[in-house]
């Protein structure tokens, strides 16, 4: 049996252009001889829709939209992931369209309610399993966090006859997701004894990111097809399943039992052109790419370069901003942004601003031209030095005869943060703000300055990780790379006051990252981390100032999330918060 997996990139909202997209790959699998094309959860409405659930109208158009699609499925069974109310109740649901029609549809049971994930807020949980027979065997579908229970719906439906099951998942990316999931999804075919078609979704949706790498397993846990990282493919499979059942490894015992639905679909008929062979361009009636063989994975950094590449060139484009433009300081972190976004962008989209003060150095001011020229985006540069003094002889009354300090580092900042809003008001262009995980952490930022923009490029990158990430882009070229060796090797510096550097403020960032891992990321107390080597007045200081600046972060524009935990939707804690530990 021959079996699509639509890696798809949807977009929240756009149901017409959903529709579009999904129909356009049930033709496109039809023409390969596909007999099933299965697309990623929630296709229909794209994923997250969060509070778009709980508008009724909302829930009525992704049906009718269901509907149409389903009109476009003679001769083959598209299983589709959409929005379904039922008496009050909504359900995130897989329809299974055939012959022009709803056959029947499966709603999710295991609702997650963890990190990033609200399913409880929106969904009433399904329960009970469906089957559709009628194709060459018994085939289950299920959605996205089924998968992950050993004693789940997966093994269940296999107790019940089922040899291939069809799970649609929007399984979102953090750094090194897919060999999590690889390694589960392995154990859950091997355990049902059943083939496992893995569906998942790609693309960015405000700070989550979606990686693809859909996968096929045999019934012994074997990886038989896995799509690409980051990009959109049609993945065909032919699925060929024995007589002989291997033995199922998961002991089960009390575990739910859940009724069953059995859907007896007609058989498809076979696609003339169903002799095309996998990896052969479908002209005319596909965009993705096609392939039924195991893709190999991305190195550590190639693959958070991408990711972040993904994440600014969806959030870009799905927000109908045309250009971008970002603060070009000369640092290491504003260089790599400007990689990102031309990476992400193209050049021509990607306006770079130099806006040196009385403390900009000329190696700093030289290294952010030459970045720029080295990416080939458009350069300005606007000295904030006037507006500075400007400043300052205002506010000389009252500041009186106080030392220079924090305050006036700020204000250079903000008049920043003016200039590029202002850029941004007149043309239209997103402001790319270049700030890192290991500076929002501790609130080396200034709110309504550095931390002024639309999107956080860098937002859960930790410091550590942005020289990392520099060096991988150097690597691909051309020449040397874009980012010079000065803006590397250079000791960090907001560059506020004379001779400043990051370490007169915090501590190295090889100590700071660790401590931020552990605290936030892992939630560990102050004394789990003390216990791990990291001297006390180190970890309590850290701790202190991170939880001293979630009022910065709660007012942070949104970023890509790239880590086990970001701040935003994986993180919500008060800002009033008198706890300590």
């Amino acid at each position: 049996m021959k079996i699509a997996l639509a890696q798809v990139n949807a977009t929240v909202g756009d149901l017409a252009g959903n529709a579009r997209l999904i129909t356009r790959e049930i033709a496109a699998a039809r023409s390969l001889g596909a007999e099933v094309v299965a697309f990623p959860e929630l296709a229909v409405s794209g994923y997250p829709p969060e509070d778009l659930l709980l508008k009724d109208h909302f829930i009525a158009e992704c049906r009718k939209s269901l509907l149409r699609i389903a009109e476009e499925t003679f001769g083959i069974v598209a299983i589709v992931g959409v929005p379904l109310a039922e008496e009050g109740a909504v359900y995130n649901a897989a329809a299974v369209l055939s012959e022009g029609s709803l056959a029947g549809d499966y709603r999710k049971i295991l609702l997650p309610n963890y990190a990033v994930f609200d399913e409880k807020r929106h969904f009433v949980a399904g329960t009970g399993l469906l089957i559709l027979e009628g194709l060459d065997v018994r085939v289950a579908v299920n959605i996205c966090e089924d998968i992950w229970d050993a004693c789940g719906p997966a093994q269940a439906a296999s107790e019940h006859g089922a040899r291939l099951v069809i799970n649609l998942s929007m399984s979102p990316y953090h750094f090194q997701k897919g060999s999590e999931r690889k390694d589960m999804l392995a154990r859950r075919a091997a355990d049902a004894g059943a083939f496992l078609c893995y569906v998942n979704g790609v693309g960015g949706q405000d700070e989550l990111l979606f990686d693809g790498q859909s996968m096929v397993f045999d019934d012994r846990g074997n990886l038989v097809a896995r799509g690409c990282q980051f990009a959109e493919e049609l993945l065909l499979v032919e699925v060929e399943v024995a007589d002989d059942r291997p033995n199922k490894a998961a002991d089960c015992t009390g575990a739910p039992r859940w009724p069953v639905e059995i859907v007896k679909l007609e058989s498809p008929s076979r696609a003339l052109s169903g002799d095309r062979r996998p990896g052969e361009a479908v002209v005319g009636e596909s965009t993705l790419s096609v392939c039924s063989i195991v893709t190999e994975s991305m190195g550590s950094e190639a693959e958070v370069y991408a990711a972040l590449c993904l994440g600014v060139r969806d959030y870009v484009n799905k927000n109908g901003f045309e250009r971008v433009v970002i603060g070009l300081s000369g640092g290491i972190d504003s260089a790599l942004t400007a990689c990102i976004a031309v990476d992400a962008l193209g050049a021509e989209r990607v306006n770079g601003v130099s806006m040196p003060s009385r403390y900009s150095s000329v190696g700093t001011q030289n290294d952010a031209q030459e970045t720029a020229e080295r990416l080939g985006m458009s350069f300005y540069e606007i000295p904030i030095e006037d507006v500075y003094r400007c400043y300052l002889d205002t506010l000389s009354s009252y500041f009186r005869a106080e030392a220079p300090g924090v305050t006036e580092q700020n204000i250079q900042a903000r008049i920043r943060g003016n200039f590029l809003m202002a850029l941004s008001n007149k043309f239209g262009w997103l402001v790319l703000t270049t700030g890192n995980k290991s500076e929002m952490a501790v609130g080396y930022a200034t709110l309504y300055g550095d931390m002024a923009g639309g999107f956080a490029v860098l937002k859960d990158v930790p410091k550590t990780l942005v020289y990392r990430l520099a060096n991988f882009r150097n690597s691909l070229g051309p020449q040397e790379g874009p980012i010079p060796h000065s803006t590397i090797v250079r000791p960090p510096s907001a560059e506020l006051a004379p001779d400043q550097k990051d370490v007169d403020s915090l501590p190295p960032y090889d100590v700071l990252d660790p401590i931020i891992e552990a605290y936030v990321v892992h939630d560990q107390s102050v004394e789990e981390i003390v216990a791990s080597g990291i001297p006390r007045r180190q970890v309590e200081r850290v701790a202190a100032m991170i939880d001293g600046n979630e009022y910065k972060r709660r007012q942070a524009p949104p970023g890509v999330r790239i880590t086990l935990k970001a701040f935003g939707k994986d993180r919500r804690l008060p800002i009033t918060n008198r706890y300590r530990g």
